[in-house]
């Protein structure tokens, strides 16, 4: 039974998932299937914020009541988006343009009420550097295969965590779901108390 303190998570992300389980939420999973690519001229962090709007607006379709939530995760070096590599060769060129260096990571996420259209958003930025890899704990890594389906290609609460030496800001922004700023929001809508 639907109703207005259901939350339904618009995402495929077991990351956002086992946050949300940690914190003791009940929550819905509706995929949400939208086209990720930059527009031209878009900024890093309005790219981030309208994905997850445009995540929480495709799983809107599918739910008649309650809030959903659309998130995106980015990050960011030197201006450039580094999204999920496209392959062992593009990880490793990924890890590279990191190591040893500080890169933003930008999580935006939108709560959309399914009945009223009202929408809650925020973006959260964090700071992590990455340690001066070796080549061989690249190519250790990359074995792994976790890199393959992350952003940035290295997971903070995988095995990639080896490789952080420093984050400024939320951990779990960098996982991918800013916890205490969506718990706040949750609060204020009377989700969780």
């Amino acid at each position: 039974m639907w109703n207005e303190k259901r939350i339904t998570l618009a995402s495929s992300s077991p990351r956002r998932k086992a946050l949300l389980e940690e914190i003791g939420l009940s929550f819905d999973i509706c995929h949400s299937n939208i086209d990720e690519n930059i527009k031209n001229g878009e900024v890093p962090e309005k790219h981030c914020l309208r994905l997850a709007e445009e995540k929480a607006k495709e799983a809107a379709k599918n739910v008649k009541s309650g809030w959903i939530l659309g998130a995106d995760t980015i990050v960011l070096i030197d201006n450039r988006i580094l999204g999920k590599p496209s392959g062992i060769k593009e990880a490793r060129d990924m890890l590279n343009l990191l190591r040893g260096r500080h890169h933003k990571v930008v999580t935006a996420f939108c709560l959309l009420n399914a009945s009223t259209g009202k929408n809650i958003k925020r973006v959260v930025e964090s700071m992590v550097k990455i340690k001066n890899l070796s080549d061989k704990e690249i190519e250790d890594y990359l074995s792994t295969g976790e890199p393959l389906d992350k952003a940035g290609a290295y997971a903070a609460q995988g095995i990639g965590n080896f490789m952080i030496e420093k984050i400024e800001g939320s951990y779990t922004n960098v996982v991918g779901l800013p916890m205490e700023e969506l718990k706040q929001v949750l609060e204020e809508i009377g989700i969780i108390n």
